[in-house]
């Protein structure tokens, strides 16, 4: 359960996955990409080479998610990508009936995040993609938050039969983890913290608030777990490092993951926290790092409401 730094990749995230998409169908013929006009401009060498097995609906997402399912149902494994909330929330009965309900597989890959193309306006904004997907039975969800983890997550679901969404977002972090579906320890609180009065205090970040997490921590003096799969969890590493203070720090609505880090930890007594997007709606739409701040979810923030609501247990205000 190792970490390490990386310096940011030469391609962004997305284009990571346009590459990976290219090589992926080089490699396996029972492979097509279906795409909406989003990113073909990183599918062009693709494009080129099968044309076949690269689709463009035009901008049309429920057939986006229909034709990934038809292709499912003859035997072809389907990368299905637009915009988050052009393919979860407006393709959202074509994911829950078209792939889930004829019980065939695919690999949903949703870019975007909740506010990267903030600038764009609400309607290029997906902070409840992952809480919609959460619902989709059998779903698996990822949220890699550096270049090196699409390339090994998109992989890996290519390589599966089963459902899966992944979440990719151009705000990469700096710190990277292996992106096997594990929960690993980015920093151990000193046993110091530990008291009647403070108990040990646990942090999980799931998606691109990694690195503002870490800093959180050390801040805190916090243990830190991380995962680039955000459902199902790893509930064995979450029993065996968190604590009776247990935050869970995501870049989509907040406490989408709350209630299933909860069933994990059902074998002590703990208190929980969820911080991320908020739900009320900013007009403002300004720059992502700006909605970082006004969702608390930069490290000062994080410091701010964690340090909030973990106050010592005799404190008037708990």
């Amino acid at each position: 359960m190792s970490t390490t730094a990386t310096a940011p990749a030469a391609l962004s995230p997305r284009a990571r996955f346009g590459r990976t998409a290219t090589d992926l169908l080089a490699e396996r013929e029972d492979l097509a990409v279906v795409i909406a006009e989003i990113s073909a401009q990183h599918l062009e060498d693709a494009a080129r080479a099968h044309p076949e097995r690269v689709i463009n609906v035009g901008i049309r997402e429920q057939l986006l998610v229909g034709t990934g399912a038809g292709l499912a149902l003859n035997g072809i494994r389907p990368l299905i990508h637009t915009f988050a909330p052009f393919l979860v929330e407006r393709a959202f009965e074509q994911i829950t009936l078209d792939l889930a309900h004829q019980g065939v597989g695919g690999v949903l890959v949703g870019s975007g995040g909740s506010f990267d193309m903030s600038g764009e306006g609400r309607t290029h904004q997906g902070p409840a993609d992952v809480a919609l997907a959460a619902t989709v039975p059998g779903m698996v969800i990822h949220a890699p938050a550096t270049s090196d983890e699409v390339e090994a997550t998109l992989r890996a679901a290519a390589a599966d039969t089963g459902l899966h969404y992944v979440r990719v977002s151009d705000r990469a972090q700096r710190t990277q983890i292996p992106a096997d579906g594990a929960m690993h320890v980015l920093r151990t609180g000193s046993a110091e913290r530990g008291s009647a009065r403070r108990p040990p205090l646990t942090l999980i970040a799931l998606g691109t608030v990694r690195d503002a997490a870490l800093e959180a921590a050390r801040a805190l003096d916090a243990t830190l777990l991380s995962s680039t799969t955000a459902l199902p969890l790893d509930g064995a590493a979450l029993r065996a490092h968190a604590g009776a203070e247990v935050v869970v720090i995501e870049p989509w609505l907040a406490g989408t993951s709350l209630a299933a880090v909860a069933a994990e930890l059902d074998d002590a007594p703990r208190r929980f926290l969820g911080i991320g997007t908020s739900r009320t709606e900013l007009r403002r739409y300004g720059t992502p790092a700006q909605h970082e701040v006004a969702h608390g979810l930069d490290a000062a923030g994080l410091v701010r409401r964690i340090r909030e609501w973990s106050r010592p247990t005799d404190s008037p205000h708990r």
